[in-house]
């Protein structure tokens, strides 16, 4: 249908329209509506909406599409303008980006905009995109572990802790551990209900917990993060992914996104949250430190960082411990993990291990094995250790962790009761 037919007060009755610079330069999107509501939508340029939108039966809209790519980032100000008229009039907007830059859309959604759907459209986006709108609190019970009661279980419930894992140096394993850390602190019960866990990838840019436990990345979690003033259960619950029942996760968002995107305000609402809801909240961090990297470590019960026996990773601690002391911030709360360990008869790295902990005044007390390509292998099949390779040392000394871990917190909790 032709923007001069919708413009013209057509007497068929729509419930959508497409809002675009050209809006053949978007077929796929022309396909899809099409599919969804027959005849019963328009298309309109930019110009043509904004006096669209000055009409009374604009009203009479369920939702528009906006679409747009680089071209259009130019025409922001118009962009912003139209959304505010369409909220105005009651009406739902979903922005269809092609290639848009993040900090653009940010702008946008922070308007009102309902949802985002990158282009080309993916099978069935439009689809789901509309459902929400229809029902937007309503989120599958498939997608997310319920934890919607904030009563504190007996592992600590609406007060649980944090643990960050942050690597000191690339390669060094970080988020290999911290997805299998987070699996068996989820499965460390042999009897009566386990510990609700939740696995959050703040890694923004290159985040890989998704890969490692063979999970979609989603949409919600950008839009998640991009309005966290507004999170409330449903928002933050819904952004979550379940994994085989036992685990819950919020990946990375899937696109690369800088890491200020988010501020510290972002990040503690988001640990409040997980922390009201989850006993145990592992957080694979990345390298780079940002503004707020030190919200996480005042948040944390310990701040694991993963090293190996090299000259970059104890180059790195020095630098590190300078950096965190000369801000006065908690250098106690760190935890040194040494990944790929010698074996136990090599003495010589034993001594190097003791002069490496001595000269840089840390404590080395946790020494992870080698797993070797059993780990590698998992990482691909999108599987914890516990489930593919459950001899492997390297998934033995994990396990070993995460029991103290939760030994430690079951005595605290009982002696508080």
């Amino acid at each position: 249908m032709t923007s001069e037919a919708l413009l013209q007060n057509d007497p068929a009755p729509l419930v959508a329209c497409t809002i675009s610079r050209d809006v053949q330069n978007f077929d796929l999107l022309i396909e899809d509506m099409e599919t969804e509501l027959g005849e019963a939508w328009g298309d309109l340029s930019f110009e043509d909406a904004r006096q669209f939108f000055r009409q009374p039966e604009s009203g009479g809209l369920k939702f528009v599409a906006i679409a747009l790519d680089q071209e259009d980032e130019s025409l922001l100000a118009m962009i912003a303008d139209l959304i505010k008229s369409a909220k105005v009039q009651g009406i739902k907007v979903i922005l269809i980006a092609d290639e848009v830059s993040p900090m653009a859309l940010h702008q946008l959604l922070q308007l009102g905009a309902e949802d985002f759907i990158p282009y080309p459209l993916p099978e069935q986006a439009l689809h789901e995109a509309i459902e929400r709108l229809n029902a937007p609190r309503k989120v599958p019970a498939v997608d997310f572990i319920d934890t919607a009661s904030p009563a504190p279980s007996k592992h600590g419930g609406a007060n649980g802790i944090v643990l960050p894992v942050h690597s000191i140096a690339g390669g060094t394993g970080a988020t290999t551990i911290a997805v299998n850390l987070a699996w068996e602190l989820a499965t460390i019960e042999k009897k009566g209900p386990q510990p609700r866990v939740l696995l959050i990838d703040l890694n923004l840019q290159f985040g890989s917990v998704s890969t490692y436990l063979d999970l979609p990345r989603r949409e919600a979690v950008y839009e998640l993060l991009s309005s966290t003033e507004s999170m409330d259960d449903d928002v933050f619950k819904g952004a979550l992914m379940n994994f085989n029942d036992k685990l819950s996760v919020l990946t990375a968002p899937t696109e690369v996104l800088p890491l200020d995107f988010i501020e510290p305000v972002d990040v503690e609402r988001l640990l409040d949250k997980a922390r009201a809801h989850f006993d145990y909240v592992i957080v694979d961090m990345p390298t780079t430190l940002v503004a707020w990297t030190e919200t996480v470590l005042n948040a944390a019960e310990f701040y694991f960082a993963p090293i190996e026996l090299d000259l970059r990773s104890a180059q790195n601690i020095l630098r590190l411990r300078n950096a965190l002391r000369a801000e006065e911030l908690p250098f106690e709360k760190m935890r040194f993990l040494l990944n790929r360990a010698p074996k136990g008869m090599d003495l010589s790295a034993k001594a190097r291990i003791k002069r490496m902990a001595e000269n840089l005044e840390i404590a080395i007390e946790v020494q992870f094995p080698d797993g070797g390509r059993p780990v590698r292998e998992a990482c691909d099949q999108g599987m914890p250790l516990g489930l593919e390779a459950t001899k492997n040392p390297l998934r033995k000394e994990i396990q070993k962790l995460a029991a103290s871990l939760h030994a430690r917190q079951t005595e605290q909790l009982e002696a508080a009761q």
